[in-house]
């Protein structure tokens, strides 16, 4: 495949040190198509950028003589106890960037002791990824079927192979202008492996990329709950209407996402979006973010605002295009060490101590 890289990067070993070192390290290993696949945006990319931006617009309160002598950094997603706030967000065609893809991927997040959302275009099966990383936290992210049978399989098969939540991604119903992809002209038949039925006689057909719903609807979600004993998450909200209506049709989780600014542009900044997200929810089920994470303290900030967690995308991949596993386990250990130092330095020993005090917030 001439989208893949090397399965090594070449030359003398580059000093790696945050999470932009790899952006611009990965960008070198890339080619064209895949590198704009990754970092594109939708239209004018305005969204994709502003989810960064968004983060360096809150200032920080620090609070000092506290005794930061043990830090902790572990918390709880839906119950399950993960090493940090800071988990994978579900990204596809890992095989683009590295031979093994999202198995790299997952046996990273195992060792990090992290939740990673294995996504409906992963290019590896799930019961390969299951198999390389049998003890991890796994959720599985749904892009809806306008087949209602083909989902029903792909989750009864998700939950049989220990998958501990459905994420469905709401923010889908067509795919959004990217301008990248169609000047290159982006392959449209990359193989999806798992919609297809790992048993011969019985082969689900294969999920192009454009078949997905574009007609189902809140009422839909009884559906889906009655099919599976999964926690179900919704992906994608960025507005208090969403998000009470989350909570009116009984689902355990929201990730406050814009899909990376690849969808609609010109939406609010994920950051943006969240303070209106946690208060409509008012603690009845967990709120999560995603988009523009790229430090220690931006993760400070999204929890501050009302996160249980953040959840990365574009950064895996860049590690995994370095180094794959290795460099996904790097891009881990740096945030989480960052983050271990942002709650040092403003005076949190633990997770349950960061709260809105710590952050100056205009929207608030």
């Amino acid at each position: 495949m001439e989208d893949k890289m090397g399965s090594e990067c070449e030359g003398p070993e580059m000093s790696l040190v945050c999470l932009t070192d790899f952006q611009a390290h990965a960008r070198e290993q890339l080619s064209k198509s895949t590198r704009d696949f990754i970092e594109g945006g939708a239209d004018d990319s305005i969204t994709r950028d502003d989810n960064i931006a968004a983060f360096k617009r809150i200032r920080l309160r620090p609070r000092y003589l506290r005794d930061v002598s043990e830090v902790d950094t572990r918390t709880t997603i839906q119950g399950e106890e993960i090493s940090a706030p800071i988990c994978i967000a579900p990204t596809g065609f890992h095989c683009l960037v590295w031979p093994d893809g999202e198995m790299s991927t997952a046996r990273a997040a195992q060792a990090a002791g992290i939740c990673y959302i294995t996504s409906t275009f992963a290019s590896c099966s799930l019961e390969d990824i299951v198999i390389a990383a049998p003890e991890g936290l796994r959720w599985f992210q749904l892009y809806v079927h306008p087949v209602l049978q083909l989902n029903k399989q792909l989750i009864q098969r998700v939950e049989s192979l220990g998958f501990k939540a459905l994420v469905i991604t709401l923010d889908t119903p067509v795919c959004g202008n990217r301008r990248h992809d169609i000047r290159n002209q982006l392959r449209r038949n990359l193989t999806l492996t798992d919609l297809q039925s790992p048993k011969k006689g019985n082969a689900i057909p294969y999920f192009q990329m454009t078949p997905i719903s574009t007609s189902h609807c809140w009422n839909d979600l009884s559906w889906f709950q009655s099919i599976t004993r999964l926690p179900i998450i919704l992906k994608g909200i960025l507005t208090k209407e969403d998000a009470e209506l989350a909570v009116k049709h009984n689902v355990q989780g929201i990730i406050v996402s814009n899909h990376g600014g690849r969808q609609l542009d010109e939406v609010l900044a994920s950051i943006d979006a969240l303070t209106e997200v946690v208060a409509a929810v008012k603690g009845k089920i967990e709120v999560y973010l995603d988009g523009g994470v790229r430090t220690g303290n931006d993760v400070l900030k999204a929890l501050a605002l009302g996160a249980k967690c953040i959840f990365l995308g574009r950064p895996i991949l860049w590690g995994l295009a370095c180094k794959g596993e290795h460099g996904v386990k790097e891009v881990l250990n740096i945030l989480t060490n960052e983050f271990h130092t942002s709650m040092a330095l403003t005076g949190c020993r633990s997770v349950a101590e960061i709260n809105r005090n710590l952050v100056q917030f205009s929207r608030l």
